[in-house]
């Protein structure tokens, strides 16, 4: 079941949902900023209109191999009589389009692909269309930091493999047991998390109760990214002998840099 979103747009909520590589929006939901009561009757009177049957028409063609022109041709000569109608129902079975997506149920409605949902909000409301293109793009811009963020965290997963396998190598020794090894991997964990974030693992569950998860899964992706930096630079000063005082001191300060450089270059994006 493709997942559903919602975007509010002058005080009006919009459903949004994703379905193979397309985003579909919610025109039901745009209708309503037009007529509250029957929205179904704004995008029925949409569908009347011959331009409307030519755009979809003429969308389906570019996007759709399976589109039916034959029955499209059928619709461009009605549209516009005073008896036509046509549903997104009846334009989707006719045709094969993919364009528009007729829902029921719980999350019911009619969808349109993103393009021809901007199309409908213009008809509906050129204000409108302008509030939801930006509402609309900053929900993509929120699930591509999202998509970031799980990455970088996959990678500050991988790479603390390579952290512990430099633990065992180089500060475990054969005859210690399974549960005093594990202190030696929390205490090395514990390395990272202080040069990073200042603070333990115990100190941070100490300090957020009410938190699931450790501290690493409350992070930022900058902070996940340096983490990620750290591990495999710890792992090469385990490599080389050196004490924990002194890889504690130089992780903190590769840290302090890192991080601003970081945030420096994100400012420039934001100023941008």
């Amino acid at each position: 079941m493709a997942k559903v979103q919602e975007i509010s747009v002058k005080s009006t909520t919009v459903r949004t949902m994703r379905v193979g590589d397309s985003d579909y929006i919610c025109i039901t939901d745009i209708a309503r900023q037009k007529n509250p009561l029957e929205p179904n009757v704004v995008v029925g009177n949409w569908m009347r209109n011959r331009n409307t049957i030519e755009y979809l028409g003429i969308w389906e063609s570019l996007n759709n191999p399976s589109f039916n022109p034959i029955e499209f041709e059928g619709f461009k000569q009605q549209a516009g009589l005073n008896a036509f109608t046509l549903s997104p129902s009846r334009w989707i079975e006719a045709t094969n389009a993919v364009g528009l997506i007729a829902k029921s149920g719980r999350y019911g409605g009619t969808y349109a692909q993103r393009d021809i949902a901007f199309k409908f909000a213009s008809w509906v409301s050129v204000e409108f269309e302008l509030y939801l293109i930006k509402e609309f793009q900053r929900l993509k811009e929120e699930e591509q930091k999202a998509i970031g963020w799980s990455a970088k965290r996959e990678l500050s997963k991988i790479n603390y493999h390579i952290h512990t396998d430099a633990v065992r190598a180089n500060l475990i020794p054969s005859e210690v047991d399974a549960y005093h090894g594990s202190l030696i991997y929390a205490e090395e964990a514990d390395v990272l998390n202080v040069a990073l974030f200042g603070l333990t693992a115990k100190e941070w569950r100490e300090a957020n109760p009410d938190k699931k998860g450790n501290m690493r899964d409350y992070a930022t992706v900058n902070q996940l990214i340096c983490l990620s930096n750290l591990e495999n630079l710890n792992a090469v000063f385990l490599g080389d002998g050196i004490t924990q005082r002194e890889r504690l001191h130089r992780l903190n300060q590769i840290a302090i840099r890192q991080m601003s450089i970081l945030e420096e270059v994100e400012n420039r994006k934001l100023l941008k």
